[in-house]
Order: structure tokens, then C-alpha cells, then sequence
């Protein structure tokens, strides 16, 4: 069996086996911000923190928690060269990101708006005429992946390939099953390469308006990207640019239906709610961590903490930590500091992509809530049939809902 020592295996911490106790991981949050908040685990030799503020602490002080790690719970292959904007502190993570930035300001998404709009016109005005429509497969699916394909200059037809590809990238790792699953992502990350390489040198002799067509012309420490680094960032950016934005559109459906049934009529009587809506999902129903390593030996946690370390920030559980969310096991977007959760991370590593995630999420229910005037759970609705493994636990592979046409 192949190694699996520079790869974390979360549900080993957790010991949550059960897929519904990895969809709803939430009771095991609680009991650790109550009882152990700051928990070493010996096995994987990982210190994890559950509280908002130990969290935060951990996000935001690279010269403490760095970036640079030899261990990781994320389960892509790690390739790490100039583009990539993980593994990396500032003011080296300035650089790399920079190069990316531009294309996720609030001006460039303002111009992709209209865009983002006729695509999801197009997806819902598809549902015309069910009565049950999938809205994991038939919108929280294909809506970001054709976003993001269109932003980096992809043929969006491909979409299909480009999810597979995602999908494999993203899929957590076994201890049982390790070699075989990295065999599969070697095979994808491999095809995945394959494929984008002679898009980027088309890109580079025939640039167009599109962010692999701006990697291209980018300078970096007075040199250009090879075409090789040019395909990992886009790689990057076509996995993480749909799979956390189709997490999200899919999780709001389901709050409204099982988090706070009925909120549904509140989206279509006040378009304003919207957003509130996308920030508590984004806050309450979200089992995302993420991990740096122990940059010296600290007991800033009241714990003695080596160099080297791996240290996991918790973020599901410190979104819901009552010391910064008041009664927040309970789905309220009317909570006035909602948007202060931690799922985008916080710090340098601010998710490059979350100001995109937000308009193609607040954009599908607008535009979803106009065409449609009730939706329901189908009939003797069980989620541990619709749920797949996903880099942090479980998450909705199908959504079948009962709709009605406005």
C-alpha cells in the first residue's frame, strides 16, 4: 500500500464513519468547542481548534501557522511552482496571487454579471414544465463549471470532462484504498494536463479575453510563466472555481427545505434576503477546514506546540461558536454578523474566488425564485441516498425537489 504520511485523513480525527453523521457533523463541533477545543491527535500527529477566535488565529498569523507544508488534508496532488497561490506566505503568496487577482475583482466580475445571468436564464428556463427537477445536477452542478470554464477561456462544452476530472481531484482519500485512489488522481491530473497544454499555447499565440490568455502575458520576478504553469493554475482554479460554488447552491436548497422550511416565500416576497440567505448557508451548513503548518514552537493555544506540526482550523465548527454567533445552531439570516463566518477563510489565503461564488449563488436563486412559486421535499426524502464523499465529509451528489410554477 502506498504511502499515505503527507496526507491527513480528517474522518480519522473525527471518527465520524456514518454518512449521515459526516453530513451533519455539527454535535461533534459542539462537543469539541466544549470539551476539547484545542485536541491533539497522536495518531496523524495533528493539533486541531475549534473555537472562532483559536481559528482566526490560525488563519490570519502565517509567521506562526505557515502556509509551507509538508503534510496536507487536501487530497489534490500537490505540485507547487510560481502560479500556485497555495503553499506559499507572503510576501511570496503576494506575488503568485496577484497574478490571479485581477480577474476576481468586484469591476472584471461586474462585467461577467451579465453573463453569469444568461446562463442561469438558460438552466432554469430548462426546468420549465417539471415538476421535479435535480437541483444538484440540473443547476448547482453546471451553473459554476460553465462560469469558470467561460472566465479562463475553456470550451465550455467540455464541461462534463472538466467536472470528472474536478471530481477525482477532489476526492478524499482512504487508508484502505490509497494507492488506488492515487492512481486515479495521477490518471486525471495527467488527462487533465493533457487537455488544458494545448489550449495554453493557442492562448499564448492568439491571447484573448480570458484569465489563461492573461497568465500568458504575465510577468512574474521578470519572467513570463511556462505553459506548464500556466495549465497547473488553471487546473487549480477549474477545480476549486466550481466545486465549493456547487456545495453552496445545493446547501441553499436544502436549508430551505429542512434547515428553515417555508423561508422560500420569504426569498421571492424580498429579493433583498437573498444575500442574508447565501451568508448563513455559507455560515451554518459548511464542514470546511483547512491546515497550515507549525511554523516555531508556540504555546499561543496553552498547549506546547512543535515546529513542523500540522496544525487543522475547524472553520464549520467555528462558525458556530457562541461566543461570536448567539444562538448559532440556529438558521437565522437575519443574524446581523453572518457574514463574519470564517468558510472563505480569513487573512492572506482569503479565498481568491469568493466574491465570484456569491454572485453565481445570490444569481441562481434570483433567478430560480422568479420562474418558481413553491418547492417541497419529494416524497419520503432520505439524504444519505443523495450524498458522496467530498474533501471535507459528504456533500450532495442529487436534490430532487417538488416544484411549482410561478
Amino acid at each position: 500500500m502506498r504511502s499515505t504520511s503527507k496526507t491527513i485523513l480528517l474522518h480519522e480525527i473525527s471518527k465520524l464513519n456514518s454518512k449521515l453523521d459526516q453530513w451533519n457533523p455539527f454535535a461533534w463541533y459542539k462537543q469539541m468547542r466544549e470539551h476539547n477545543p484545542v485536541f491533539y491527535d497522536a495518531e496523524q500527529d495533528v493539533w486541531n481548534v475549534f473555537l472562532y477566535d483559536h481559528a482566526k488565529r490560525v488563519l490570519f498569523d502565517h509567521q506562526l501557522f505557515s502556509n509551507k507544508k509538508e503534510r496536507s488534508l487536501i487530497p489534490v496532488p500537490r505540485v507547487n511552482n510560481r502560479s500556485n497561490v497555495n503553499f506559499s506566505d507572503p510576501p511570496e503568496h503576494r506575488h503568485r496571487r496577484a497574478l490571479l487577482a485581477q480577474a476576481f475583482t468586484p469591476r472584471s466580475l461586474k462585467e461577467w454579471e451579465p453573463r453569469i445571468q444568461a446562463i442561469a436564464d438558460e438552466l432554469v428556463a430548462d426546468m420549465e414544465g417539471q415538476t421535479t427537477v435535480d437541483i444538484v445536477q440540473q443547476l448547482a452542478i453546471p451553473l459554476p463549471v460553465i462560469v469558470i470554464a467561460k472566465l479562463l477561456g475553456v470550451p465550455s462544452q467540455d464541461r462534463e470532462k472538466i467536472k470528472a476530472w474536478s471530481d477525482i481531484l477532489f476526492y478524499p482519500y482512504e487508508r484502505e484504498t490509497f494507492g488506488d485512489i492515487a492512481d486515479q488522481k495521477a490518471r486525471a491530473m495527467k488527462e487533465f494536463q493533457e487537455y488544458l497544454y494545448p489550449i495554453v499555447q493557442e492562448k499564448r499565440k492568439h491571447p484573448a479575453d480570458d484569465i489563461l490568455s492573461d497568465l500568458t502575458k504575465a510577468n512574474l520576478e521578470g519572467e513570463q510563466l511556462t505553459d506548464m504553469e500556466v495549465v497547473m493554475s488553471g487546473i487549480g482554479l477549474l477545480g476549486a472555481g466550481n466545486e465549493t460554488t456547487t456545495m453552496l447552491i445545493s446547501n441553499m436548497f436544502y436549508s430551505m427545505l429542512f434547515d428553515q422550511p417555508g423561508i422560500y416565500q420569504e426569498m421571492r416576497a424580498d429579493s433583498t434576503a437573498i444575500p442574508k440567505l447565501v451568508e448563513e448557508v455559507l455560515r451554518y451548513r459548511f464542514p470546511v477546514a483547512i491546515d497550515r503548518q507549525v511554523a516555531q514552537d508556540t504555546t499561543v493555544f496553552g498547549h506546547k506546540m512543535k515546529k513542523g506540526q500540522i496544525i487543522i482550523a475547524w472553520m464549520g465548527s467555528a462558525n458556530r461558536d457562541e461566543s461570536q454567533f448567539a444562538n448559532a445552531e440556529t438558521f437565522d439570516i437575519h443574524r446581523p454578523n453572518n457574514q463574519t463566518h470564517l468558510t472563505f477563510g480569513a487573512g492572506p489565503h482569503f479565498c481568491l474566488g469568493a466574491p465570484l461564488a456569491r454572485m453565481e449563488a445570490n444569481i441562481a436563486l434570483s433567478t430560480f425564485v422568479k420562474r418558481f412559486a413553491d418547492i417541497r421535499p419529494v416524497e419520503a426524502f432520505d439524504v444519505t441516498e443523495h450524498l458522496i464523499q467530498s474533501a471535507t465529509g459528504q456533500s450532495l451528489k442529487s436534490l430532487p425537489i417538488c416544484v411549482e410554477t410561478a
